[in-house]
C-alpha cells in the first residue's frame, strides 16, 4: 500500500466515525482548582498537591467525539502542567502538556483552559501532571463513552467502576524527586500501593480504609482500570473471579479472559467482570511485577468486590496472584492482546513494509554520568541511544512553531545506537558514552514510520513502558534477546496488532511499533517508569506540517502560559 493509499485507507475507516460524531458533538466544561491538602494515611498525614481537595482527582466523562475544556488554577506553591493522556489532539499539541515540550508551566496564581479534541478514543483514558513529580498526586480518570448512537462490541454492561492504582508516598511528590536528583542517587519507594486512593488492610494502620465495589448478584461491570503508579507495573485480580479483557488504551482488544491482568505505568484496561459467584465478599488485589535488579517493594494491597446483601468474613481470604519476578505470566498475558475488527474501532491500517519511510532503532538504557556534588561521585541517568534527554527552558513547540528561537534543541537524534553491543547480554564492565541533550527527531507528515525498541541490561535491566503523545500505534512485534533487522521482522503481525499508546517494552527484549504521522505537532515520547523519565528517558518527536490548512498546525491560544524569563 502506497503512501497516498494508506491515507486514503485511513480516511475511509474513520469516515463512518466522523459522520456519527458530527452529529452528536457534546461540549463540556470542568473546573480544575490545584492546591495543597492534608490526607491521612499509614497512621502519618501528608500534605500533597492535588485537584479540588481529591486523591485521586475528578473523573471527567465525556463520549466520544466530544470536546472537553479545563480551566486549570494554580493555587499551589509552585508550576505545573496537565497532560490528557491517550488523547490524541489532532493538531492541537498546544492544549497536550507535557512542561517545556509543548508549554511552559501554569505558575501560582494563574490558571490555563486546555481545549481536550476527542477523535475516535473509546473506553479508559486519564490525565495527570506532567511536571517533575507531581502526576503522583494529580491525576484521574478520563472516561469516553460510546457516541449517543453507539453501541458496545460486547454485551453492555449493568454498571461501570473505574479503578485507579497508585503509588503513597508519606512526602511531597516534588521534592522526593528534587532531593533524588540532587544526590544523584534513585529516589526512595513509596510507602504504600493504593487504589482509589485506599491502601487497604495489609500495611497494619487500624485507620486505614479499603476500596470496596458493591456489586449486585448475576450483574455484568466494566471495570476501568488505570495504572497511576509512579514506577510500578501491577498484576490486578479479583479472587474466584475470572476477568475478560476488551479494551487497551481507548481502543477495543480482540476478547479474551484471564484470572489476572498485567498493567504498566501509563496503561489502561477495560475489563468485564461478572458477579456470578457465591453471595459474598471477596479481594481484589495488586502486587508489582518487575524483572528488574532494582525491584519494588514486594507488598499485595487489597480492595474489596462486595456482593449486596453479602454477610460476615471474605469468602476468598487467599490471593492468588502471580509471584513479582514471573516473566512467564507476563510475557503469556502480552501475547494475548490482539486487535479486533469492530465497527467501533478505526479500520485497520498498518503500515506496509513500502510505506515505512523513517525506521528509528532505540536503545533504552540507564548510565551514570560524574558529579562532584553527589553523594557517589557519579549521577544516574537514562538515554534513548546513548543520549539522555535535557529538558529546555523554554517549550520546544514554541520554538518550533515561531521558527525564531535558536538553542532550544537541534534535530540530530541518532535514528540508531551510536555503539553496538550485546544489549541483553552481561553488561558488568561496559560502560558506554552518554551525551546530554535536547535532541529531536523529525518526520514528514503522512510518512509510514517504525520504531524499534531495545531494551538492555545497561544498569538493573528490566520493563519499559514507553509513551508516545499524539499518537496510537500498533505494537507489531517482540521478541527475545537483540534485534535482527533482517529474520525478525519477518515474524511481524501485520494482521491485527494491538492499537496503543503505551508499550510494555520487556527486559532483555525487543518491541517494534509502527504508525502514519498524521498529526502535525510536537509531541513527547517517553519511558513511564517516573524515575527514568526524570533521569532523561524521554526525546521528541516532530511532526512536520502538511501541505494544507487541515494537515498543519491550528495557530496557539493566546493564553499560552509565559516561560520563565520571558
Amino acid at each position: 500500500m502506497g503512501l497516498q493509499q494508506g491515507f486514503v485507507t485511513w480516511f475511509v475507516g474513520v469516515l463512518f466515525l466522523t459522520t456519527l460524531l458530527l452529529s452528536s458533538a457534546d461540549v463540556h466544561h470542568y473546573e480544575f482548582f490545584v492546591r495543597e491538602s492534608n490526607f491521612t494515611k499509614l497512621c502519618n498525614t501528608t500534605t500533597l498537591l492535588v485537584v479540588n481537595d481529591s486523591y485521586p482527582g475528578p473523573e471527567i466523562r465525556v463520549h466520544r467525539g466530544d470536546t472537553v475544556f479545563v480551566n486549570v488554577h494554580n493555587q499551589g506553591n509552585y508550576g505545573f502542567t496537565i497532560h490528557w493522556h491517550g488523547v490524541k489532539q489532532p493538531r492541537n499539541p498546544w492544549s497536550d502538556g507535557p512542561e517545556f515540550v509543548t508549554q511552559c508551566p501554569i505558575q501560582p496564581g494563574t490558571n490555563f483552559t486546555y481545549e481536550i479534541v476527542l477523535s475516535d478514543e473509546i473506553g479508559t483514558l486519564w490525565w495527570h501532571a506532567h511536571s517533575d513529580w507531581t502526576r503522583g498526586s494529580v491525576h484521574g480518570a478520563f472516561i469516553i463513552l460510546p457516541a449517543k448512537k453507539e453501541t458496545y462490541p460486547f454485551p453492555t454492561p449493568d454498571a461501570d467502576q473505574t479503578v485507579i492504582l497508585e503509588s503513597w508516598y508519606d512526602g511531597d511528590y516534588k521534592q522526593i524527586i528534587d532531593d533524588a536528583l540532587a544526590a544523584g542517587v534513585s529516589p526512595r519507594q513509596p510507602n504504600a500501593y493504593a487504589i482509589n486512593g485506599h491502601v487497604g488492610d495489609t500495611y497494619g494502620c487500624p485507620n486505614d480504609t479499603i476500596f470496596r465495589m458493591q456489586v449486585d448478584s448475576e450483574k455484568i461491570y466494566l471495570l476501568r482500570i488505570i495504572n497511576a503508579a509512579m514506577n510500578e507495573h501491577f498484576f490486578f485480580t479479583i479472587a474466584n473471579h475470572t476477568l475478560t479483557v476488551v479494551a487497551q488504551d481507548a481502543s477495543y482488544v480482540r476478547r479474551f479472559t484471564r484470572d489476572f491482568i498485567l498493567i504498566s505505568p501509563g496503561q489502561t484496561m477495560d475489563v468485564l467482570v461478572s458477579a456470578n459467584r457465591n453471595v459474598g465478599q471477596y479481594y481484589m488485589a495488586i502486587r508489582p511485577f518487575s524483572d528488574s535488579s532494582a525491584a519494588p517493594i514486594d507488598n499485595i494491597t487489597t480492595g474489596i468486590f462486595q456482593y449486596t446483601n453479602s454477610e460476615g468474613g471474605l469468602n476468598a481470604s487467599l490471593i492468588t496472584l502471580p509471584v513479582m519476578n514471573d516473566t512467564d505470566a507476563m510475557i503469556n498475558f502480552l501475547n494475548q492482546i490482539r486487535n479486533t475488527n469492530v465497527s467501533q474501532n478505526p479500520r485497520i491500517n498498518v503500515p506496509a513494509d513500502k510505506d515505512i519511510k523513517r525506521r528509528v532503532f532505540i536503545t533504552l538504557a540507564v548510565n551514570n554520568l560524574p558529579c562532584s556534588t553527589c553523594v557517589v561521585g557519579s549521577r544516574l541517568v537514562a538515554s534513548l541511544n546513548n543520549v539522555s534527554y535535557v529538558s529546555p527552558s523554554i517549550d520546544i513547540l514554541q520554538a518550533y512553531y515561531n521558527r525564531n528561537m535558536s538553542g532550544v534543541y537541534t534535530e540530530d537524534f541518532p535514528l540508531n545506537p551510536p555503539v553496538i553491543y550485546d544489549f541483553t547480554g552481561n553488561l558488568t564492565n561496559l560502560n558506554t558514552p552518554v551525551e546530554e541533550g535536547t535532541r529531536v527527531i523529525v518526520v514528514n507528515y503522512g510518512e509510514g514510520v517504525e520504531m524499534v525498541l531495545q531494551a538492555t541490561q545497561m544498569g538493573a535491566g528490566g520493563s519499559h513502558p514507553i509513551h508516545l503523545h499524539g499518537f496510537s500505534f500498533y505494537w507489531v512485534g517482540t521478541g527475545f534477546g537483540n534485534f535482527n533487522n533482517k529474520t525478525d521482522p519477518s515474524t511481524y503481525n501485520l494482521v491485527d496488532p494491538p492499537l496503543i499508546n503505551t508499550v510494555h517494552v520487556p527486559g532483555r527484549r525487543w518491541v517494534a511499533i509502527r504508525f502514519f504521522a498524521t498529526n502535525p505537532g510536537v509531541w513527547f515520547m517517553h519511558c513511564h517508569l517516573e524515575r527514568h523519565s526524570s533521569w532523561g528517558m524521554d526525546t521528541v518527536l516532530i511532526v512536520r506540517n502538511g501541505k494544507t490548512k487541515k494537515t498543519s498546525i491550528r495557530p496557539p491560544p493566546s493564553t499560552m502560559p509565559r516561560c520563565p524569563g520571558t
